[in-house]
């Protein structure tokens, strides 16, 4: 049987033709797979697992449905869903995965990243992330009312949008030196990441030895994976109807 990896689907109920292809994979592409690993930005925003919205119940429906098929389910943290928590993943039949996290796919130790941390050259991103990754700072965001929450998200995100249109497109993309740095770290040849929406296969060399970082891309007018099966890894993209 295949694993598959994905990212940055960025749900959100403006989207509906994202979560419809999202919705499709499960029922077509990844039908019957071994594992699917969600690395990370999965929904465009998440206030905590007592969000009302449909769309979180709809899709935590359709997880169940497709971790219940026998399928192993990861969900892993990324820089617009952070406070996704163990209720939604119990909802979901899932297991939430450290970042970084290192797995066996194809034959060989593979390290799995959202890649937000790997982007250390952009310091108003990373300050952000480290406070957004407090658990104090979570804390007292998830005491305050729904409605608030929304509000504070889509400040954030508008924050946001007005400060990355001003940087260099390689600021925001991954520091070489730091993908380096936690493949070596972890001891592996193989990283796959989301993030930065630039998907791709990248050769590169750690302590002299051959290593390949591949990059999940979002889902927009297209959907991405990784496929993984018995001794290959292939990236895979296909139209999504809007």
């Amino acid at each position: 049987m295949s694993s598959y990896l994905i990212s940055d689907l960025h749900l959100d109920e403006s989207r509906p033709d994202v979560t419809r292809a999202f919705f499709d994979f499960l029922r077509g592409r990844a039908a019957g797979a071994e594992a699917l690993y969600i690395l990370g930005d999965f929904f465009e925003v998440w206030i905590g697992d007592d969000d009302d919205a449909p769309l979180a119940a709809e899709v935590a429906r359709e997880l169940s449905r497709f971790s219940g098929s026998g399928a192993e389910l990861y969900l892993m943290h990324g820089n617009r869903d952070f406070l996704l928590g163990q209720d939604f993943a119990h909802r979901a039949g899932a297991v939430l995965l450290p970042d970084p996290s290192t797995i066996t796919l194809a034959g060989r130790k593979v390290l799995l990243m959202h890649g937000d941390s790997l982007c250390t050259r952009d310091s108003e991103y990373m300050a952000f992330r480290q406070q957004a990754r407090d658990p104090n700072w979570q804390q007292a965001l998830l005491a305050k009312p729904l409605e608030e929450r929304r509000a504070i998200a889509t400040q954030i995100r508008a924050v946001s949008k007005s400060m990355n249109s001003r940087k260099a497109e390689d600021i925001m993309d991954v520091t070489p030196e730091e993908v380096e740095n936690a493949m070596r770290a972890e001891g592996v040849h193989t990283l796959i990441h989301g993030h930065t929406h630039r998907p791709a296969r990248h050769a590169l060399t750690v302590d002299g030895a051959p290593a390949e970082r591949i990059v999940l891309g979002d889902w927009a007018a297209q959907g991405w994976c990784v496929k993984a099966d018995k001794d290959s890894l292939e990236l895979i993209h296909w139209p999504i109807a809007s």
